[in-house]
């Protein structure tokens, strides 16, 4: 790729963003400095790093672990993050060797911002949002994800008031790992529901 562009055109809601984004900026109420700063927020301060920090607590702090099953929101605010205002209450499933959980909105793209940074695009498109309530399992599938007809697949769906986060399993041989290494391990789709966590994660 090194230095080329893409021929193809931005999608349609983008280009309605830079258009917005000039539009706001021109008229003296945005400035460019605002703007980098939101996008510096979203790369470095919120993201699925954040969500990995919860995820390998939880492994390795079985108090912790319960406090997060319990009141997620309580939970994860221990550890410094919270919802948009401080208004989302978070709600944490828990993966187990015959329950499968995976997060979808149906009606827009509700998602745990402060965990998870932004979501990804197909998380937002209709197919996703209702392919995961129709036919999850095949739809894991092709994510990459074949669960066995043992495993119960459990759906979660996001709303304006609650947000899901899942805690993948921890991956067997992990347990010569700190906290910090199993961090690195958790991948946001894993805290989505739609991959597991796997050793081989690490060199991502």
């Amino acid at each position: 790729m090194g230095g080329t562009h893409s021929s193809e055109p931005e999608p349609y809601p983008a280009l309605r963003v830079r258009a917005l984004e000039s539009l706001l900026i021109e008229k003296g109420l945005l400035s460019s400095d605002v703007v980098d700063k939101l996008v510096a927020v979203y790369e470095h301060d919120v993201g699925p790093m954040n969500g990995a920090r919860v995820v390998a607590r939880a492994w390795v702090d079985p108090a912790y672990r319960q406090r997060l099953l319990a009141d997620g929101t309580a939970a994860i605010a221990e550890l410094g993050f919270g919802g948009r205002g401080g208004g989302d209450k978070m709600v944490v499933v828990e993966n187990t060797p015959t329950v499968h959980n995976l997060v979808v909105c149906t009606l827009c793209s509700c998602y745990p911002w402060p965990v998870l940074g932004l979501p990804p695009n197909w998380y937002k498109m209709p197919a996703y949002r209702s392919r995961a309530v129709l036919e999850p399992r095949k739809l894991l599938r092709e994510f990459g994800l074949e669960l066995p007809e043992s495993v119960e697949v459990r759906v979660w769906d996001s709303s304006a008031e609650v947000r899901y986060l899942v805690l993948p399993e921890r991956p067997a041989g992990t347990g010569h790992l700190g906290e910090a290494e199993l961090a690195r391990l958790v991948t946001r789709d894993a805290m989505i529901g739609v991959a597991r966590v796997t050793p081989a994660a690490q060199a991502r």
